[in-house]
């Protein structure tokens, strides 16, 4: 006789084959307890206490105020005609070399 295991049969007949087979007996597996696990969730007050600690800290930046200080003075100023001939002179001197 030839072991056959209960787990993988090699001759089974399907649904559709049960109309040929009345005298096989109806049987009835249990398999072995599952555990299932359902959560519930209960609200619970936790008191959180977050001690804070403030710094002041103070810096010295410049700001710039400015202020203007003048003073005035009045100067004579003379025209001179020697200076204006001269000039004038110098730059024609200064035409006649370059040509």
């Amino acid at each position: 006789m030839s072991y056959m295991n209960p787990y993988n049969p090699t001759n089974v007949m399907g649904a559709a084959d049960a109309n040929f087979c009345p005298d096989c007996p109806t049987q009835t597996v249990y398999d072995p307890p599952v555990t299932l696990y359902e959560n519930y969730y209960h609200p619970q007050l936790v008191n959180v206490i977050q001690p804070i600690e403030v710094v002041k800290q103070h810096h010295c930046c410049p700001v710039y105020h400015k202020s203007c200080v003048y003073s005035e003075k009045d100067v004579m100023v003379r025209v001179s005609s020697k200076r204006a001939k001269t000039s004038s002179k110098t730059s024609s001197k200064k035409r006649s070399k370059k040509r």
